[in-house]
């Protein structure tokens, strides 16, 4: 039995899918969002994200994490440095947690569960509940972007694994 957990960073709102089950087939799964308050201080919001986070791995001691990768638009860099200081905090809980990860694109995501990269929240949200039976709405949509990517960790997980330690065999024979 194969535990994933995907991450949709946000400022405002982290999402968190967590799946449970062995190649295509899905035996439970979990979703949520960590949010954070826009009066606090960056560094606080940070905080908050890397603390909960740091805890949920802990207690579910996932294989595989799947963060969806940081995109930035260019009518608003800054927001892509912020996002990108978001992946930071949870790329580090990942790596301390001794969590294999992997990155994936928005579009690539979108692809792989929709069949159309430019899909929209609603498309993909419905593709995800779909695939998990369900008829209720998976709300925040950060959630169910999360359990996309978590998902698609399950689907692929076989090929993250192998991948990761490429990379692993990689960096300890540059040593």
């Amino acid at each position: 039995m194969v535990t994933v957990i995907g991450i949709d960073p946000g400022l405002a709102a982290t999402g968190i899918g967590i799946v449970t089950g062995e190649g295509q087939q899905v035996c439970s799964h979990a979703y949520g969002a960590i949010n954070t308050r826009g009066d606090l201080s960056l560094a606080h919001r940070l905080d908050i994200i890397y603390s909960k986070l740091t805890r949920v791995l802990k207690e579910k001691k996932p294989d595989l994490m799947v963060v969806e990768d940081v995109f930035s638009l260019e009518k608003y860099p800054k927001s892509g440095i912020t996002l990108g200081k978001v992946c930071g905090g949870i790329l580090l809980a990942g790596y301390q947690a001794d969590v294999a990860i992997t990155e994936v694109a928005v579009r690539q995501a979108k692809q792989i569960l929709t069949g159309n990269g430019n899909a929209g929240k609603d498309q993909l949200e419905k593709a995800v509940r779909h695939t998990l039976c369900l008829s209720e709405p998976i709300r925040p949509y950060h959630a169910s972007d999360a359990l996309g990517l978590a998902l698609i960790g399950l689907f692929r997980f076989e090929n993250y694994m192998r991948l990761n330690q490429m990379k692993s065999n990689k960096k300890s024979s540059l040593r």
